[in-house]
Order: structure tokens, then sequence, then C-alpha cells
């Protein structure tokens, strides 16, 4: 079974996820680490973000996701790819043709045969639009913004909340108006809201959705 779950930036997609996957003992795959991964190798090593810089990166570039952590050409990379900066470069290194073949073909690999919940952008409309069940999470721009300017606040980093915003609409506008696969709800997708939810509201809701699923089989 493949579970599905879309949804902008500061949404929560990762965290419900992880905490779905566990209860539904599923594998979890972070599809956005894959790319942050890239982005992380691209910053390392000076690569500009173009085409033809980025496919021969691409060429010498192994990624796996293996128990909840990212690999990038067998090193654990997961402490190095959460900085916003991290994740600016990720949001346009996402938007290239080549990179975005390269991961969803390594995405479907690493699903095969599998109980797996999957989390992205595009993972309902592009990777797995046959996906068993599709969930597109999101809250509006400004519990977003407040969500990850708080998370910022309590690694003891200097940012304004009005930076916070703004980036976060940046990288909306980035993921929803590339060429290639972008940012929007699958037609068939259940939407979920959670401004005004928790966390724990959220996980409730969808494993009461698919554990009816699970028990009509």
């Amino acid at each position: 079974m493949i579970i599905a779950i879309d949804g902008p930036s500061g949404a929560g997609k990762s965290t419900i996820a992880k905490l779905v996957s566990k209860n539904l003992n599923f594998e979890y795959i972070d599809t956005g680490a894959m790319y942050r991964a890239l982005a992380y190798k691209a910053f390392k090593n000076n690569i500009p973000i173009i085409d033809e810089k980025i496919d021969k990166m691409l060429k010498t570039t192994k990624i796996d996701y293996l128990n909840n952590s990212i690999y990038l050409d067998d090193e654990v990379v997961d402490d190095y790819i959460r900085s916003e900066n991290i994740s600016k470069i990720a949001s346009m290194i996402s938007s290239l043709g080549n990179v975005r073949l390269k991961m969803v073909d390594l995405q479907r690999s690493i699903s095969n045969n599998k109980n797996v919940i999957l989390d992205g952008r595009d993972i309902g409309t592009n990777v797995f639009p046959n996906a068993d069940y599709k969930f597109f999470i999101t809250a509006s721009v400004e519990e977003r913004a407040k969500r990850r300017y708080n998370e910022l606040v309590d690694k003891g980093i200097c940012v304004s909340y009005d930076t916070v915003l703004q980036d976060i609409k940046l990288r909306d506008y980035n993921d929803s108006s590339r060429q290639i696969a972008p940012l929007k709800i699958a037609d068939d997708a259940i939407i979920i809201d959670n401004t005004n939810m928790s966390i724990q509201d959220i996980q409730n809701k969808i494993i009461s959705i698919v554990s009816e699923g699970l028990n009509a089989l």
C-alpha cells in the first residue's frame, strides 16, 4: 500500500508522515530530504544550480533513504540538510527536470513491493498518481511561518518572523509555479487544513481513514 502526503512548506507533512508510519508499521520515505541532500552537495562543492552543472553532479551522486536517514554518497547527512539556506537551494534544484526524473525513479524503486508513506510536493500527482491514499496537508501561510519561526528560535537561530514569512511565501510560489511537477492538490486527495488542529488530531484522522480501508481488505 502507498500513502501519499503532499502540501506546502511548514504544513507538518514530515512530522505527520513519521507518526502515521510508526502507528501503521509502514516504511517512511522523506522525499524532501532527497532534494535537500542534492542541494547540500551542490552547496558544499560550489556547484551552480543550472541544468548542465547539476546533470554532471547527478552522474556521480548516490542517494538512498534507509531507516529514517538520508544517505548521500554512502554518508548520513541528516544533520547537514535542515538549514534555511539548504532549504532555499533545494527549492531551486527541485525545479530542474533532470533532478526530478532521477528522484522520481529513485522514490519508485525504494517503494517497490513495500507498504510505504511518502511526503513531498508531487507524490500524489506525479510520483504515485495511483497511490492508495492521497492527503494534502496545509495551513495558513501565517501559521506555517509561525511554526517555522518558533522552531528556529528554539534552536537558537536569530531570525525575524517577517523574514521567515517572506521565505515561505517565496517557496510556495516557486513550488507551485515551476513547470515540472508543481505543487498542487490531486483531484482525489483528501484535504486537511491543520491551521487549528493538533498533530494528534491530524494523525488520528489519517489513521482512521487508512485503517478503515485496511480492515475492508
